[in-house]
């Protein structure tokens, strides 16, 4: 049986190294790359060595994530739970993009200018208003949690974000993994991007 944890985790990530993928996964890199070796012998994943090499999903993986995630959902009755969640999740998301904004520009002298982080106060306002987005954002990953347990590891990995201060500038920041929710909520309920 096709493992729909990693090969969902990848999907909802994109083209990534092993650690990314077993950390997202909640699984030891040893096992998230046992189970992408077994993807890649169905043909659902590829691999590119080197310095920026890493994992992505082919088309066959696309398809076959599609199947499972559509599969999971309607086998744990979970489809209006989580449009619902989607629908508020949406509601949050205009924000979410706002403030990785202002993460990343502020205005200076009435002109914006790239954040060079040097105006604590103002990185303070910014982080505050990340935190009071993230209080908002718990109840909608709690339901989603509630209703397709696999999603709990979002809340986790945006906490650890916000604790860290990591909002937009990492491979595990709070955008990015705000972004790989918003995916996983569009690949899980069949929704084009």
């Amino acid at each position: 049986m096709t493992d729909l944890t990693v090969l969902h985790t990848l999907r909802c990530m994109g083209f990534t190294d092993l650690g990314r993928v077993a950390s997202a996964a909640g699984l030891a890199p040893e096992e998230a790359e046992s189970r992408l070796i077994d993807l890649a012998v169905e043909g659902l994943v590829t691999r590119v060595p080197g310095a920026f090499g890493g994992w992505g999903l082919t088309e066959a993986g696309k398809a076959e994530d599609a199947r499972l995630a559509a599969e999971e959902l309607d086998k744990a009755g979970a489809r209006a739970a989580v449009t619902s969640a989607y629908t508020d999740f949406m509601v949050l998301n205009p924000e979410l993009l706002d403030l990785s904004t202002a993460w990343h520009l502020r205005t200076v002298d009435g002109v914006a200018a790239v954040n060079d982080h040097t105006d604590a106060a103002y990185d303070a306002r910014v982080l505050a208003r990340f935190a009071d987005l993230d209080r908002r954002v718990s109840p909608v990953c709690a339901a989603l949690t509630a209703a397709l347990p696999r999603f709990g590891s979002y809340r986790r990995r945006l906490s650890a974000a916000l604790a860290r201060g990591d909002l937009a500038e990492t491979t595990e920041s709070y955008h990015n993994v705000w972004f790989q929710l918003h995916e996983d909520l569009l690949v899980t309920l069949g929704i084009p991007r």
